[in-house]
């Protein structure tokens, strides 16, 4: 059974009547990807939108950062699973499987990351990705300390803290919007 066919129930411009730089924009995804990613689609219904959603998500996720491509993927899909946001589970689902080179570290990260063999700095970035998005009200001190402690600079937990917020965000609007993922992350990688 396939997943259904929409792309957002809010709907999608037509990629002809795109401004010049997001037509560069599909041109360079379908050439690098095979595809546009629907998050794309879905948010150039506010064009302006896109373009600051697309420069956080380039900030955040390439920037240099102490916390590693790879690292940063793994807060995406905690906090994805957390949230339960089909879209970004299958599509950061995806990058742990390309970024790691494992499959099976992709779907542990899906399904519960507590089953993984993680080194001390990801378990304890990961623990607190998962109560900053499912408990935020009770981050306290010692959840900072613990970060410190496995290594992570001021700057590192600026880095943590701004990647789960950011994809809170992304997940509530995947889901207010019923995104669906693209079908092709579903094969990457396996």
């Amino acid at each position: 059974m396939s997943q259904p066919a929409h792309i957002s129930k809010l709907g999608v411009p037509d990629p002809a009547t795109l401004d010049d730089d997001l037509k560069a924009i599909w041109a360079k995804c379908v050439e690098k990807l095979g595809f546009v990613p629907n998050v794309y689609s879905a948010y150039s219904l506010k064009p302006q939108r896109l373009r600051h959603f697309m420069a956080m998500y380039n900030d955040i996720m390439l920037a240099p950062s102490g916390l590693s491509k790879l690292e940063r993927e793994m807060v995406a899909v905690v906090v994805s699973s957390a949230n339960r946001c089909y879209y970004c589970l299958v599509a950061h689902g995806a990058a742990v499987r390309a970024l790691s080179g494992d499959a099976q570290l992709g779907e542990m990260m899906v399904l519960n990351y507590r089953v993984a063999a993680l080194d001390a700095r990801q378990r304890a970035m990961l623990d607190f990705a998962w109560k900053m998005t499912t408990t935020p009200w009770l981050i306290e001190d010692a959840d900072r300390a613990a970060l410190r402690d496995v290594g992570l600079s001021a700057e590192d937990l600026f880095d943590l803290a701004e990647t789960v917020a950011f994809f809170n965000l992304s997940n509530r609007m995947a889901s207010a919007t019923d995104m669906m993922p693209n079908a092709e992350y579903h094969g990457m990688q396996r």
